[in-house]
């Protein structure tokens, strides 16, 4: 893996407190966290290929979960 690039970010503190709890919410460091938002807004721009050799993010089902068996589903 290629070594992250470093570099000093400025942000307002009213914006740095919503990523630190946002962070915090997401179990994932302010690092990490701006590092995740900024990648899928770039995929989302088509300027970044789309995932492919990386695990799936924790807020997304994978394929070994699959969909729920209808059985165990409440019955109205």
């Amino acid at each position: 893996m290629a070594e992250s690039k470093r570099f000093l970010l400025r942000l307002d503190p009213r914006l740095f407190e919503v990523l630190r709890r946002w962070a915090d919410d997401d179990l994932r460091s302010i690092n990490a966290q701006i590092e995740y938002l900024l990648t899928d807004q770039a995929r989302r721009a088509g300027r970044l290929p789309k995932q492919t050799n990386r695990r799936a993010p924790r807020d997304l089902p994978t394929d070994e979960l699959g969909d729920p068996d209808e059985s165990a589903l409440p019955r109205k």
